[in-house]
């Protein structure tokens, strides 16, 4: 067993991780006291700490807690920062932001990594032809951000702005420290466009931007409109009035307990003529008294609702058995069981 003084704990590495809140890690603590051993292994590259820092750190003060280690092979740093937050994209107690923030941190990690990097192409000559590389750089790119859409369920626009939304994150953490968890976690209310707009932004002018996000929506100051000439917004970038977004693309929907829920900052950007139709629609009926559903209908909708929940159950844990190995995610899940089983008391006392 190696030793755990030998381990070592990168903050770049570790800051990627979402932290345990104090009732979260007690959990955990008490879960691997009564075990006795480590359930999942600690993850590690070179020396440092890749997966599993809350659980090195309790193993730090329970030396008789039995553990083991996992050592991967990976080219460099950025891949090992890839590896982390596809790693963590994996779990389900996400909240949106964060888990945009990871796929576009994912997406430029990789195209950083050696790993992941194109080789200089040379003509008869030998010397290097740049417009070459540059050709082959481009579908490497493409491949990767395809690849990385595809592991996720989303579309390769939303990784490309997830990785300018992830490079805005960056750029408030590096001017106002701590304000990547705020923004993160919900803390901070803002647009995907006012985030990616900070890593454009003067380092000086971001802690007054960061102080006006943390105020709500309708006390901040006005924003002047943007001139065409002077918009930011590259027209590769500008949205298709005939696409037709998937609900992923727009915004992945949290699972997580209602201790880290936040309100989702995503929304379209673009409404096709159809999209319009349902919108209007939609505001009309809410002028117009609804008609009580009858027994059966009612019904119909609560039963659909059930086999629906049971049915999204199933296939998580059909797709990751390995959920229930993980204290972590073991935790969560209890949580999420006994507030299901709050709500559906107070339904049955309203029955009764």
């Amino acid at each position: 067993m190696m030793n755990l003084n030998a381990l070592k704990i990168d903050p770049e590495f570790q800051g990627k991780i979402p932290p345990l809140n104090a009732e979260e890690e007690h959990i955990l603590e008490q879960n691997m006291i009564q075990e006795r051993r480590l359930l999942n292994p600690l993850i590690i590259w070179n020396g440092y700490i890749l997966d599993g820092h809350s659980r090195y750190r309790i193993l730090k003060h329970h030396p008789e807690i039995a553990f083991e280690v996992k050592e991967i092979q990976l080219p460099d740093r950025y891949a090992a920062l890839a590896w982390i937050c596809q790693n963590q994209l994996g779990r389900r107690n996400l909240d949106p932001e964060r888990r945009k923030f990871l796929m576009g941190k994912t997406y430029e990690n990789e195209k950083l990594s050696v790993g992941g990097s194109t080789h200089r192409e040379h003509d008869e000559s030998g010397k290097f032809t740049s417009c070459r590389q540059n050709v082959h750089m481009r579908s490497t790119e493409k491949r990767t951000c395809e690849r990385i859409a595809n592991k996720n369920g989303v579309s390769s626009k939303f990784v490309q702005r997830a990785e300018k939304y992830a490079k805005g994150v960056d750029a408030a953490e590096a001017a106002v420290p701590g304000a990547m968890e705020e923004i993160l976690t919900g803390h901070i209310k803002a647009t995907d466009a006012e985030i990616t707009a900070l890593a454009q932004t003067p380092k000086e002018e971001i802690p007054a931007i960061i102080k006006e996000l943390r105020k709500p929506k309708k006390d901040r100051k006005a924003k002047k409109p943007t001139s065409p000439e002077k918009s930011d917004v590259a027209a590769d970038d500008a949205p298709d009035s005939n696409e037709v977004h998937t609900e992923d693309e727009i915004e992945p929907v949290s699972n997580s307990p209602p201790d880290f829920k936040r309100s989702i900052q995503g929304h379209k950007r673009c409404l096709t003529d159809e999209d319009r139709k349902r919108l209007r629609q939609s505001i009309d009926n809410r002028h117009h008294k609804m008609t009580v559903a009858n027994g059966s209908i009612m019904m119909c909708e609560v039963q659909g609702a059930k086999e629906d929940f049971i049915r999204r159950w199933n296939l998580v844990f059909k797709d990751y058995p390995d959920v229930f190995e993980d204290n972590d995610c073991r935790s969560a899940i209890l949580y999420l069981i006994d507030d299901t089983s709050a709500y559906l008391q107070t339904i049955k006392e309203r029955v009764l």
